[in-house]
């Protein structure tokens, strides 16, 4: 089969011939149709974020496809069924704290590299072994549809954080990174689960007014100043009442101040959900007063990922109607352009966008 292959951080991949994968027991081949390249692949494909991944392998977490071929414990998966690839991968002999890996894309500790030493290789390819357990069946879909599915990779990831808080209908959500890919995203999800209001921090105004424009009334834009305290209070007018959860999703390279000004908002006995990655870059951590989370019994979740049966709720959300797939905008490459695709993701990673590549 052809397949992008990274064989050294900093270097192109390489569109090369490789041998088929061959399932197991618990195993599933996958055809894949489109797969997203995230918007931040070429940090990773650099060396840039320092991910934990064993080279050379064929990059791409998750992806659409069709089932090739099944293992003798499926009973369920049929040759054909068009399914979603799951790429949060967990060990199976300690389901209380099992090891993970990101497939072919990150693991989170040494037992997580273990793991993606066996389920290695990723969706920048024809065909690909996955977890029985992480292939999720989609329904009925068309070869063009499945580009606009891709989005669910995305989705998830809000959907996981807001899974973690219990975020229940008719509440207040303030997300942090609203203007972003993974924060717009969990505008539209925490508005599909329910939100009664989701107020939107931000500095870009064409963005928080787009996504006003897309979601109505019940998003609450806030232009960001960059002063701690009159951010938080803006945030906290804006919301016309008590901010239930908060949701950080920030990227790497922004400080703690905003990120800070943003969690502060919540109410007393209120949720916080940390996604995004402050202080992974280097430099200073988040300090949150002791005292304020101790006296307002503030809970606060760092979440990664999502739990196992997430995908199958959000699919049923995107079927139901109450998460539309059609705000994405998609833009497509075939495998011999992967290259061009990791570039275009990177120039073109704001909301409701979609780098993908069809295999």
């Amino acid at each position: 089969m052809k397949a992008a292959v990274l064989k050294s951080f900093g270097s192109p991949l390489a569109i090369e011939t490789v041998p088929d994968p061959v399932p197991g027991t618990g195993e599933v081949i996958v055809d894949v149709v489109a797969t997203r390249v995230l918007s931040y692949a070429n940090e990773v494909f650099s060396g840039a974020r320092k991910y934990a991944l064993d080279l050379p392998v064929i990059p791409g977490p998750g992806g659409i496809g069709r089932v090739r071929a099944i293992g003798p414990d499926a009973t369920r998966l049929a040759v054909g069924d068009w399914v979603f690839c799951d790429p949060t991968v967990r060990a199976r002999d300690d389901v209380i704290s099992p090891d993970i890996t990101l497939q072919a894309w990150s693991a989170r500790d040494e037992g997580g590299l273990r793991l993606q030493k066996h389920f290695r290789h990723g969706s920048f390819a024809e065909q690909m072994m996955v977890p029985t357990e992480n292939v999720k069946r989609l329904g009925t879909i068309t070869s063009e549809q499945a580009t606009q599915w891709c989005a669910l990779g995305t989705l998830l990831v809000p959907y996981g954080g807001f899974l973690a808080a219990r975020l229940q209908p008719g509440e207040t959500v303030l997300v942090s990174g609203a203007t972003g890919n993974f924060g717009s995203a969990a505008v539209s999800v925490a508005l599909a689960m329910g939100a009664a209001c989701v107020v939107a921090p931000g500095r870009n105004d064409r963005i928080l007014a787009d996504l006003v424009r897309r979601f109505g009334d019940r998003v609450k834009p806030v232009k960001l100043t960059g002063n701690e305290n009159d951010d938080r209070e803006s945030m906290k007018r804006a919301a016309s009442g008590p901010i239930d959860c908060v949701f950080d999703i920030m990227p790497p390279s922004v400080g703690t101040t905003v990120v800070r000004a943003a969690i502060m908002a919540v109410r007393p006995y209120g949720r916080v959900v940390l996604m995004g990655g402050v202080g992974m870059a280097g430099g200073a951590g988040l300090d949150l007063p002791y005292p304020w989370i101790m006296r307002n019994c503030i809970t606060i979740h760092g979440v990664w990922m999502y739990p196992p049966d997430a995908a199958g709720r959000l699919i049923a959300l995107v079927r139901a109607g109450l998460l539309r797939l059609e705000e994405y905008e998609a833009t497509a490459f075939d495998l011999d352009h992967a290259n061009d695709a990791v570039a275009h993701a990177a120039a073109n990673a704001g909301p409701f966008k979609l780098t993908v590549l069809r295999p």
